[in-house]
């Protein structure tokens, strides 16, 4: 059966989301979106994990849950959260972000408890921990077994396992001996598969991509699809834990020089330069004098041991798209996705074929254009194939993506008057 899964989003409880994600409004846009399997986010915030235990439902014993309100269980909760972890390691200052996947309420239950009497877990939905990341994997598996956990987004420069910042070199300098204990790891959205492949001391692990969604417009940016039998957290877990090809299909991608940390930079400054530049200029930013922020397509290139280019054989394959909102905007014209005309014909499209995933994804083009203009139609296609024109994001700066060049955008003009 297949399952499309994202599995880190946030709550309305943690900084800087928006407050239209509630566990409602979540379970509405992943079936407008397409997907299955969605992270309920921020379980160790106390108003937050009373919400889930108020407004979900486990579904027949399967450690999923569903809103108790839903009809059918179409849309399933996979109870999970990201914390940050700040400490001190080797003299030098770590800055962590970790994904932890729960198979129960009650391992979720005896988790918070321990978390409240020794840290603030109440001021943000994803609580800063002063534990370390073995110390932190300790916890988790002496309450259940069971417990998922996998550093998020592993080379953002100031939050992450590689990060170029405050990061580590190898999962074995990080997690010591419990290493063994973790069987994955997620993207984020400056990388893609490619990317990972080139460094070996991954391939053993199970690559995710999750969407960090911090509003409802980015849930299943970037998520992960299975072929389940009996969706569930056990098969869940032992499809990560084993990295089971067969069932996980494929993931699905942000372009990666989209992401805010792809190149290296000065925000600041207006300054954003490739690996080979950045090392043109020794690290240094040339209007302020400064160390740039370097990205992760520099620490990539500083940590892999294969050229771009280097095809891991098992492993899942994946798919680049953007928002179906997106391309709309711009065959339109209009700068902002949540624009109300760019909404009216998000809602039009939709309607006409079901969900975005498989407009983006499967619908063949000849029958969207049935119901949908030649330019939306056409951006579709050039996003399915990757002809897209990207200035790459910096030091927390998305990148531009731009679907049509200017004299394109005149002939699509002239073509609608006729």
């Amino acid at each position: 059966m297949k399952q499309i899964a994202d599995l880190h989003i946030h709550s309305k409880f943690s900084r800087a989301c928006s407050r239209d994600l509630s566990l409602e409004n979540i379970n509405r846009t992943c079936r407008i979106k397409g997907v299955h399997i969605i992270a309920t986010g921020d379980f160790t915030f106390p108003n937050w994990f009373f919400s889930i235990k108020e407004e979900l439902e486990e579904i027949e014993k399967t450690g999923l849950y569903k809103l108790k309100t839903a009809d059918n269980a179409d849309i399933k909760f996979l109870l999970s959260t990201e914390v940050a972890l700040i400490y001190k390691k080797n003299g030098q200052c770590r800055r962590l972000h970790i994904m932890l996947h729960a198979p129960d309420l009650k391992a979720v239950e005896e988790l918070n408890k321990y978390l409240d009497k020794k840290y603030n877990i109440r001021s943000d939905g994803r609580p800063i921990l002063g534990m370390s990341a073995e110390e932190l994997v300790k916890l988790c598996l002496s309450i259940h077994p069971k417990f998922l956990i996998y550093p998020a987004h592993i080379w953002t420069p100031w939050f992450a396992v590689f990060g170029s910042k405050s990061g580590f070199d190898s999962m074995e300098e990080c997690f010591e001996d419990y290493t063994k204990y973790i069987y994955a790891y997620e993207t984020g959205l400056s990388s893609d598969p490619e990317m990972n492949w080139r460094l070996s001391a991954l391939d053993h692990l199970t690559l995710l991509s999750n969407s960090d969604a911090h509003s409802l417009p980015n849930i299943a940016r970037e998520a992960n699809v299975f072929d389940l039998e009996n969706p569930g957290y056990p098969e869940l877990y032992e499809v990560i834990k084993n990295k089971d090809v067969n069932k996980l299909k494929y993931t699905i991608e942000f372009y990666p020089e989209e992401g805010m940390y792809h190149y290296d930079g000065h925000r600041s400054c207006g300054v954003c330069f490739s690996p080979k530049e950045t090392k043109k200029h020794k690290g240094v930013c040339p209007r302020c004098g400064k160390d740039l922020v370097i990205g992760v397509d520099n620490r990539v290139d500083e940590l892999a041991d294969r050229k771009l280019g280097f095809r891991l054989k098992e492993a899942p394959g994946f798919k680049k798209l953007i928002e179906l909102d997106k391309i709309i905007a711009e065959s339109l014209g209009i700068k902002s996705r949540g624009a109300k005309k760019v909404q009216e014909e998000y809602n039009h499209i939709i309607k006409n074929f079901g969900n975005e995933l498989d407009i983006l994804m499967d619908i063949p083009l000849e029958k969207l254009k049935i119901n949908i203009s030649p330019k939306i139609v056409e951006g579709i296609r050039r996003v399915r194939s990757g002809e897209l024109i990207i200035e790459p994001g910096f030091d927390g700066q998305y990148g531009k993506v731009k679907i049509f060049e200017e004299e394109e955008e005149k002939r699509f003009a002239q073509a609608s008057l006729f």
